[in-house]
Parts: C-alpha cells; structure tokens; sequence
C-alpha cells in the first residue's frame, strides 16, 4: 500500500475542509456509497468553504480493499477572477565578482497568462479607456510587484524589443547578516503590453547586490560560503522549468553546493569570458514544478588560492603589454614601396 493512498483515504474519511479562492462555487462533489460513516450529510458549504465530514466509526488501518471501495476523488469548480500566471521557462544566472564585491543575478522569463483566451481582436482603445475609467477586468494583467532583496542597484529590465522604462523600485538599504529584520526592494513593473488569458510575455530582470549580504567567510577552513536565492517569485504563478547557474570567481577550486530542495539535475561546469585565462567553475541546477513553497536559498561553498586573485590583474597586463609590443613593432615596420 502506498504511503499517500493510505494518507487520503484517512484525510477524507475523517474530517476534511476546504476553502475555494472565491465564494462564488459553482459546484462541488459529494461522496457516494459512505452513508454508514456520516450522520448529519457527507458535504456541507458555507460560503466559500467546503466541509467533507465527519465520518464515524471508520477503521483505524485502512487496508486495500477499504481504500478501494471507499476512497473517491474530490473536485471543487469555483470562479477565479484573476490571471493564471505561469512561468514557462526561468533561467536565472547569478555571477559572483570578488573584485568587485558584487553579486549579479540575472533572470530570463517567459511568462504565459493559462487563462481564458480573447475571443475576437484586442482593442488597445477600449483598453485604454477602461483602464482609465478603473474598470479593468481583473484577470488581465497589467502590472507586476516583485520583493527583491535590500540593497540592490543597477536594476535593469528589457524585453525583445529592447529597454522597458514603466518600472519603479523602492530599494531598502542593506541588511547585515546578522540581522533578524526582514526588509525587501520593491520592484512595480509593467510590461509593454497587457497579459491576456493565452498571451505569452518574455523578459529579462537584472540586479546587482553587495557580496557581503550573502556571503561568508570560513576562517577555520579557509572558505567562501555564498547563498544565492533559487528565485524571484512572481505573486500567483508557478515555474514550470528552471534552471539556476551559480558563476564561480576565476580559479575557485574544492566546489562544494547544496540546494534547498532535491534537483532534478545538477552538475560543475566551466565557463569562459573576457579577460578570462582557465575559465570560471559554474553550479548548475535544474528544476520542475516551483511554487512560492520552493524560494530557498542554495549555498555554494570554494576556496579561492591567493594566485588566483592576481590572475585577472596579470591577464590585463599582459594583454596592455602585448598591445604596446604590437604597437611599438608596427611602428617600426616601412612599408612604404621604393624604388
């Protein structure tokens, strides 16, 4: 028997409630064949909760032939005014720089509106008069609020036809480690066209915070220890597919990771950029099926030798020397034709 058969058969036949987003039910189901276990109704609804229950005199162990004979499913059809969001796909790139002390995290989304489709044509003037009138139908979207955490600068968001100007953030200072206090920047946002029930909306955010917010340093062991958001989540959607790159520093060796919840996949990989001479090591994790539940931390942990910390200022060195040395030889060359 299969440990969640045995956990709904004693969630419904003991005393069971739910309650629908909205109170405008439609309709609900009601158990058949289970009039020996109740005694004042099998369902009772007030208002937008939906009560299954109680159910007397039932087994203490439910054994497969009870499941099989009792157990049935439960479906709720309720109103939802409101957009379905979901995030088809959510790439999030977070580089780390210790030259800089900065941390970057770079998202990719594509976002889908599941709910009802238009039927017919958009019009952009009637839209904007409802709009103005504050008489917009809810299930269009037209605005995003994102938390995002304190201190971040350089906050950047464009689409496939370039920069988008209508955001605005309220960034919170800083906030130690140490410090118990919850703060967040709050980022509005509103894409450069309404999300419609079947639209499709792709777009990059972008933010850069101080390192030593989420970064740590192990003396003991003689390692960084950096926690990296697996994401930003979008209040009422769900991420079908994710995929998280941590950027290693150059020459971080002795890569340690773990995830908040278990991966579908992961895996060290290197990555090479400018002024780069070995590449930089790269966290990846993939992922299926995010909600709000699932916005947890992942904490990579390296050593970086003091060599390598001099490799980038030796590798801009040696590219400015190469140059004069071009420069100075070219210099030098005739190639004027003589006779």
């Amino acid at each position: 028997m299969k440990p969640t058969s045995l956990y709904l058969a004693l969630t419904i036949l003991s005393f069971s409630v739910l309650k629908s987003p909205s109170p405008n039910i439609i309709s609900h189901s009601t158990p058949e064949g289970v009039d020996e276990f109740v005694q004042d109704g099998a369902v009772t609804k007030s208002g937008a909760t939906i009560t299954y229950g109680p159910y007397h005199n039932v087994q203490r162990s439910a054994i497969a032939q009870f499941i099989n004979k009792y157990q049935q499913p439960i479906s709720v059809h309720y109103h939802f005014d409101y957009p379905v969001l979901e995030v088809k796909k959510l790439e999030r790139s977070a580089e780390i720089s210790h030259w800089g002390a900065n941390l970057n995290i770079e998202d990719k989304i594509h976002l889908h509106n599941s709910g009802p489709a238009l039927k017919g044509h958009f019009s952009r003037l009637e839209y904007q008069s409802r709009s103005y009138f504050g008489r917009l139908p809810p299930h269009i979207l037209n605005r995003l609020t994102l938390h995002l955490p304190p201190g971040v600068t350089n906050t950047y968001f464009y689409d496939l036809n370039g920069n988008v100007s209508t955001s605005n953030l309220r960034a919170a200072p800083s906030v130690p480690k140490t410090s118990k206090a919850t703060q967040h920047s709050i980022l509005e946002m509103r894409p450069r066209y309404p999300l419609l029930g079947g639209w499709n909306y792709s777009f990059t955010l972008g933010f850069d915070t101080p390192l030593q917010d989420s970064a740590s340093w192990d003396a003991v062991n003689g390692r960084y220890i950096v926690a990296v958001p697996v994401m930003t989540h979008i209040p009422g959607s769900v991420v079908n597919e994710a995929t998280v790159r941590v950027i290693l520093p150059e020459g971080a060796t002795d890569v340690e990771f773990i995830s908040p919840f278990p991966p579908l996949s992961s895996g060290v990989s290197t990555l090479v950029t400018y002024l780069d001479t070995i590449g930089r090591p790269v966290v990846s994790f993939d992922y299926k099926d995010l909600t709000d539940k699932h916005t947890g931390m992942i904490y990579v942990s390296y050593r970086v030798p003091f060599s390598a910390h001099l490799r980038k200022p030796l590798a801009v060195g040696a590219a400015f020397f190469s140059l004069f040395m071009l420069h100075f030889v070219a210099k030098r060359v005739d190639l004027r034709l003589h006779k």
